[in-house]
C-alpha cells in the first residue's frame, strides 16, 4: 500500500466519486478507477459500496480513511522535519571520557537551552570504539583525539588540549636521571593518552615494567598520588580533581604536549544537530 494510493482514495471520498476525483488530481478517470480497484485487491476488501455510478464508503473504507488521514499527516510531518534545517529529534553524541567530563558540560548546556526540541544522548569510549559506532550508525557524531585518517568521516577541530605527565608530589623531575616511573597508569588500549605516554617511554628507551589499566581519571590519579606510577592526561582534568595539590605536574615540550580533539561525523551526513553543535564548539574554541 503506497501513500499515493491513499491520496487517491481520500480524493475519491472527498469529491464524492471517481470523475470529480480524477479532475482534482489531474488524472484520467480510468487511472483513478484502476488504482482504487488495485488497492481493494491488495487489501482484500471492498472500500466502497457501489450503487450504479455512486460510491458510498463501506465500513472497512471508513476505517481505512481514519488511518489514511493519520498516515498522510505523519508523512507530511516527516517531510517537513527532514527538509527543516532547525535541530530537532534524537542526537546521539559520542565522546572520550575526559572530554565529556571537562569540556562538554558548558557547550551541551548551551545546546540544550538553544534547541529544546533535541533529545541528547551521550556515549563515552575511546576513539577506536567511537569511530566504529559512528560508521555503524549507532551515533551521529563524536569527539575524539586526532589523528583520524578514515576517509569515510569529516571533522573539524573542537578543542586543543595541553597534556601533562603526572606523578606523586614527592617524585623528582621526569627529565632527570631517574626518568619516568617504571609503572604506567592508563586507560585500555585505543586511548590516545595511553598511546602518547607509551611513545614517551619508547622514545627514551624507558620501557615500563608494569602497566595498570583503570576505567576513570579519578581512579588513575588516586593511584598516582599513592606513588604507584605515572599517568598522562589533559591538564584540564586536574582542575576537577580535589587532590590535585598532591600531584606533581610535569610540563611537556609543546610538540609533545598539544593534542587536538576533533568533532567527527560521517562524510556527507552533517545533520542540523551536528551543525548546531559544531557552531557552539567553534565559539568555545
Amino acid at each position: 500500500m503506497e501513500l499515493s494510493d491513499l491520496r487517491i482514495f481520500k480524493a475519491v471520498v472527498r469529491e464524492g466519486g471517481i470523475t470529480r476525483a480524477a479532475e482534482s488530481l489531474h488524472r484520467v478517470q480510468s487511472n483513478v478507477t484502476t488504482r482504487i480497484r488495485q488497492l481493494e485487491e491488495e487489501l482484500g476488501v471492498d472500500l466502497f459500496v457501489r450503487e450504479g455510478k455512486r460510491l458510498h464508503l463501506s465500513p472497512t473504507g471508513k476505517l481505512l480513511l481514519t488511518y489514511a488521514d493519520q498516515l498522510l499527516a505523519l508523512s507530511e510531518e516527516a517531510l517537513n522535519a527532514i527538509q527543516d534545517s532547525h535541530p530537532r529529534g534524537m542526537f546521539r553524541l559520542g565522546s572520550m571520557e575526559s572530554t565529556a567530563a571537562v569540556r562538554l558540560p558548558a557547550p551541551l548546556a548551551e545546546f540544550s537551552k538553544n534547541f529544546p526540541d533535541v533529545k541528547l544522548e551521550l556515549q563515552t569510549g575511546n576513539p577506536t570504539q567511537l569511530l566504529k559506532a559512528l560508521l555503524d550508525g549507532e551515533i551521529d557524531a563524536a569527539l575524539v583525539a586526532e589523528p583520524i585518517s578514515d576517509a569515510r568521516v569529516e571533522n573539524r577541530i573542537a578543542f586543543e588540549e595541553e597534556t601533562v605527565i603526572v606523578t606523586a608530589e614527592s617524585y623528582p623531575t621526569i627529565f632527570g636521571p631517574q626518568g619516568v616511573p617504571k609503572t604506567m597508569i592508563v586507560f585500555e588500549q585505543g586511548c590516545p593518552h595511553r598511546r602518547r605516554l607509551e611513545a614517551w617511554y619508547t622514545e627514551r628507551n624507558e620501557l615500563p615494567e608494569r602497566t595498570i589499566e583503570l576505567g576513570s581519571y579519578h581512579a588513575m590519579l588516586g593511584c598516582v598520588i599513592a606513588g604507584m606510577g605515572a599517568a598522562l592526561l589533559p591538564k584540564s582534568v586536574l582542575d576537577t580533581f580535589p587532590e590535585a595539590k598532591r600531584l606533581k605536574c610535569h610540563v611537556l615540550p609543546e610538540e609533545e604536549a598539544v593534542l587536538r580533539t576533533l568533532l567527527i561525523w560521517r562524510k556527507g551526513f552533517k545533520s542540523p544537530n551536528v551543525t548546531a553543535l559544531s557552531n557552539i564548539l567553534s565559539g568555545e574554541a
